[in-house]
């Protein structure tokens, strides 16, 4: 079994009028084979500690620790986290021109086992994949993210989840701008790889939608960079009766 322990994480993000203050003070610990949900309003700071996981240079941790099996993640590179186990569905996925998905998700699979997949199997696990998450066979010789629609930007984020077979996913968003169909299709590919893998999986979202295909072992709520209450999925379903009134208010 894993772990990744995040322990009294501030972290703050450069402005044009100086560092400003988005965590302050989180404190969450994910093991393997376990789901948490994390959710709160716009501005919480969710995303924040999505991008300080993996390591984005615009956010800076200025007291804290964040370790995988007790070693430290802070320290590390982006490419070390992701070779560590650690892997981040972006909320906006990036375009990569002159790069096929196919090269990307081989090449990325060789730079973290540090070797190359065998040709054969790893075709076939694609091939399956992609069937799976409902995705075009050309989708394969597509440059990534050169001209996909919404949801096959969030398709090709669970894809690479399901191929490289992190230890810890971080979904940023991951439902937002889903339709009902795209929604369910990428619910499905997320409960696959934690149904086939040991993946623990920090499920970051403003609705309780996904969670109607996802149950969440954990859900933990998010307000102004602090956690402000945890619970079971019976948290989940009061947030979707109460929203979050009662927390801002406490919070003012």
């Amino acid at each position: 079994m894993s772990t990744l322990k995040i322990t009294d994480l501030h972290v703050s993000v450069n402005t044009e009028t100086g560092p400003k203050p988005i965590l302050n003070g989180i404190n969450l610990e994910i093991n393997s084979n376990e789901t948490h949900a994390i959710m709160g309003p716009n501005g919480s700071g969710k995303s924040t500690l999505a991008y300080s996981l993996a390591g984005h240079p615009k956010y800076q941790v200025t007291s804290g620790s964040v370790t995988l099996d007790g070693v430290d993640v802070l320290a590390m590179s982006v490419d070390e986290r992701a070779k560590a186990g650690l892997f981040l569905a972006m909320q906006y996925p990036v375009e990569v021109p002159g790069v096929t998905v196919t090269n990307f998700l081989r090449s990325a699979k060789t730079a973290i086992d540090g070797e190359a997949p065998k040709l054969r199997n790893w075709t076939k696990d694609l091939k399956s994949a992609m069937e799976n998450l409902r995705v075009d066979p050309e989708f394969a010789s597509r440059n990534v993210n050169e001209g996909f629609s919404g949801g096959e930007k969030k398709r090709h984020e669970i894809l690479q989840m399901e191929m490289l077979k992190p230890k810890f996913s971080v979904l940023d968003e991951t439902d937002s701008g889903l339709d009902v169909d795209a929604l369910r299709i990428v619910s499905e590919g997320i409960n696959r790889v934690r149904e086939s893998t040991d993946v623990g999986v920090l499920l970051i979202t403003h609705y309780t939608r996904i969670l109607s295909y996802i149950k969440p072992d954990h859900v933990h709520v998010i307000i102004k960079g602090k956690v402000a209450e945890e619970g079971g999925p019976e948290l989940a379903d009061r947030l979707e009766n109460e929203g979050y009134d009662r927390f801002l208010q406490a919070s003012v």
